[in-house]
C-alpha cells in the first residue's frame, strides 16, 4: 500500500474508533441522569486505563515490528490471542468480585469484565493490520463496530441503567471482532502462535505497559479516586469535557500508535526531531482552536451533546482546552524521544505523573471540580516542558549528516 493511501487508512481508523467511543458517552449522557452518567464514566474510565495498558503490552511493541514476514505474522497472531486470554481471565476476576458487592456501579463493572475479551480483543485486531499494513481492513472492522454501537445504544430510553449500557456497547463490538478475526486469520494462517515469549522478562511491552501506568493511568485513576473520596460528580464533569475534545484523542493517539513507523521514512534524527516539533505546533493549535469552538457553543446545543452534564462540564473548557494543547506538546515530545532513545522516557513519566497528581489534588483543595481541571493542565504543561528540554539534549549530541526525506520508500507500518 502506498505511504499516502496508508496513512490515510490509519487516521480514518482512529478517526472512526474515536468517535465510536465519542458517540457512546455522548449517548450515555443523553440516556442517564447526572449520577448515572457519573457511574457511567467511573466504569467507562476504567476501560480506559485497561485499553491503555492492553495497548502498550501488545500493541506498541507490535507495531514497531518491520516486514511482512512469518515472524511477524506470528507476532499478529500471537499478540491478539494474548490479548484475548489475558482480557478473559481479567474479566473472569472482575466479574467474580463485583458479583459480592451490592450497588449500580458494581453491576456496571460486572457487565465490563464480561464483554472485556471482545472490546480489547476487537482493539488488538487493529494493531495487528496496521503491522501487516492493511489498515483498510481495521477501518472496515471499526465501521461495523460504529454502526452496530449507534443501532444498540439507539433502541435504549432515558434512565436506561450503567450496567445496561455497558451490556449493550460491549456486545456490539463482537460482530467487527469476528469479521477482524476472519479477516486477521486469512493473513496470518500457517504463522506460529507464541505466547510464552510474551510473559518473558525483558519483553518490550512491560516497559511500555509500565510508561503507561505512570503517564496515563495514574492521573486518570486520580480522578477517580477524588470522586469515590470527594465529589462523585468530579468523574462526570471531567469525563464530560474530555468527551469533548475526543478528536483531539483521535490526534494524539494515531501519534503515538502509529507515528514511529512514519516518521521513519525521515533520514536523519534532527530533521526527524523538527518534523515532530512541527507535528506538536500543528496539534497544539488545533486543540486552541477547538476549545474556542467548543466554547462558543450555544447552551442549547451544549445540551443537545451531554444532556445534564453539560451545566459542569462547560465551565471546565478553558482548562481542559489549555491542557489538551499542553498534551500536544508533551505527546509529540515523548514521540521524538522514543526515536531517540526509548530508555530516556520512563523517568520523565515517573516523576511528571506523579506532579500532576500532586497538582490534580491541590487544585481539588484550593478550587473544586475546576481548580482539579486547571491542576491537570498545570501537570501537562510541566511535563511538556521537561519532555522538549531533554530532546534538546539529546539532539546535541546527535551529529548533524546530511537529511534528506526519502521518496517512495516501502513502509514498515501504516
Amino acid at each position: 500500500m502506498r505511504a499516502r493511501t496508508a496513512v490515510l487508512c490509519s487516521v480514518a481508523d482512529q478517526g472512526v474508533a474515536a468517535l465510536t467511543n465519542i458517540l457512546v458517552l455522548l449517548a450515555a449522557a443523553r440516556l442517564s441522569t447526572v449520577a448515572d452518567f457519573a457511574r457511567f464514566s467511573a466504569v467507562y474510565l476504567v476501560f480506559t486505563v485497561l485499553l491503555g495498558a492492553s495497548g502498550a503490552y501488545t500493541g506498541q511493541p507490535l507495531v514497531l515490528k518491520r516486514g511482512a514476514g512469518e515472524e511477524t505474522r506470528g507476532a499478529c497472531r500471537s499478540a491478539v490471542a494474548f490479548t484475548v486470554l489475558a482480557a478473559a481471565a481479567l474479566g473472569a476476576l472482575l466479574a467474580a468480585v463485583c458479583l459480592l458487592v451490592p450497588g449500580d456501579t458494581a453491576r456496571a463493572l460486572l457487565m465490563l469484565g464480561l464483554v472485556l475479551p471482545v472490546v480489547l480483543g476487537q482493539d488488538a485486531v487493529r494493531y495487528a493490520f496496521s503491522t501487516l499494513q492493511q489498515p483498510h481492513l481495521a477501518l472496515l472492522a471499526d465501521l461495523l463496530r460504529l454502526a452496530c454501537v449507534l443501532g444498540a445504544l439507539g433502541t435504549q430510553v432515558y434512565g436506561a441503567s450503567p450496567a445496561r449500557l455497558i451490556a449493550l456497547w460491549g456486545l456490539s463490538a463482537l460482530p467487527a471482532l469476528l469479521l477482524s478475526a476472519a479477516l486477521l486469520h486469512r493473513s496470518t494462517a500457517g504463522a506460529p502462535l507464541l505466547l510464552r515469549p510474551m510473559l518473558r522478562r525483558g519483553h518490550l511491552g512491560q516497559r511500555f505497559t509500565v510508561e503507561f501506568g505512570v503517564g496515563n493511568a495514574t492521573s486518570q485513576l486520580s480522578v477517580l479516586g477524588l470522586g469515590t473520596v470527594g465529589n462523585p460528580l468530579l468523574v462526570g464533569a471531567l469525563r464530560g469535557a474530555t468527551t469533548l475534545f475526543g478528536p483531539l484523542n483521535v490526534l494524539f493517539t494515531s501519534a503515538t500508535s502509529f507515528g514511529p513507523p512514519l516518521l521513519g521514512r525521515i533520514t536523519g534524527e534532527r530533521s526527524r526531531v523538527r518534523a515532530t516539533a512541527a507535528l506538536a505546533a500543528v496539534l497544539a493549535a488545533t486543540a486552541g482552536i477547538w476549545a474556542t469552538v467548543l466554547a462558543l457553543l450555544p447552551d442549547r446545543a451544549g445540551r443537545q451533546l451531554l444532556g445534564d452534564t453539560w451545566s459542569v462540564a462547560a465551565a471546565l473548557l478553558p482548562a481542559t482546552g489549555s491542557q489538551y494543547a499542553a498534551m500536544a506538546v508533551g505527546t509529540c515530545g515523548l514521540l521524538a524521544l522514543r526515536m531517540l532513545d526509548p530508555r530516556t522516557t520512563l523517568a520523565i513519566q515517573v516523576v511528571f505523573s506523579l506532579t500532576t497528581v500532586a497538582f490534580l489534588a491541590g487544585g481539588w483543595v484550593v478550587g473544586g471540580v475546576l481548580g482539579a481541571a486547571w491542576g491537570l493542565f498545570l501537570g501537562s504543561l510541566c511535563k511538556a516542558t521537561a519532555t522538549w528540554i531533554r530532546v534538546a539534549r539529546l539532539r546535541r549530541r546527535t551529529p548533524a549528516p546530511e537529511e534528506t526525506v526519502t521518496a517512495g520508500a516501502s513502509p514498515a507500518a501504516p
